[in-house]
């Protein structure tokens, strides 16, 4: 999927930063949601199945599910109104592998861009994992993180990617730069928020 998969779950993760925040409806964003993380289940899957199936392309594929799996998820859990206690704990887990791309991004393909990325997604994660089981109230923080993630890690670069400047060498620094401020904006918010 890549880049199209980066866009929609830019999308989904757009709406559910709303949801967080209180401006968008739980059932309505489910839907879209249910949609995002069928894609990103079936296609991801056929592509493994046609590709040569070396251990970096199923590596590379295999991220993919870590969302399609996230919002499918979250798509039942908002239609039906579930205790999202079993999401929270799912979510800790995706954590984790995600920390594991981003060292991988770091050491293997010293991607700084992209190790940042995989941090901030970890963080997000473990933000949800906080939210879902341990219910304390951290909308207002965890929503502006989605918010801020869902045009820094996903919409932003896919869309430089469709116009083919994605990876060069100005975008890329700047990236770096983003993502660090980003990283940044955070923190700050941990401070506002008086997160502990």
């Amino acid at each position: 999927m890549g880049y199209v998969g980066l866009l929609l779950s830019g999308a989904a993760l757009f709406l559910n930063s709303l949801v967080i925040l209180g401006k968008a409806e739980m059932k309505s964003a489910g839907v879209f949601n249910l949609f995002v993380g069928a894609l990103q289940i079936i296609i991801p899957f056929y592509l493994i199945m046609i590709s040569d199936q070396s251990n970096w392309t199923v590596y590379s594929y295999a991220a993919t599910f870590l969302f399609g799996l996230t919002y499918l998820y979250v798509g039942v859990t908002f239609i039906k109104g579930m205790d999202s206690s079993g999401l929270g704990w799912f979510c800790i887990w995706v954590a984790i592998i995600a920390l594991f791309y981003m060292v991988v991004s770091f050491v293997q393909f010293h991607d700084v861009v992209n190790a940042l990325t995989w941090f901030m997604w970890a963080l997000l994660w473990y933000l949800f994992f906080v939210l879902n089981t341990q219910k304390k109230n951290i909308n207002q923080y965890l929503g502006r993180i989605a918010f801020v993630q869902s045009w820094v890690t996903l919409t932003l670069p896919s869309l430089f990617y469709f116009m083919g400047v994605w990876g060069e060498g100005f975008v890329y620094e700047l990236w770096v730069y983003v993502s660090v401020i980003s990283i940044l904006y955070f923190c700050y918010c941990i401070y506002k928020y008086r997160l502990r």
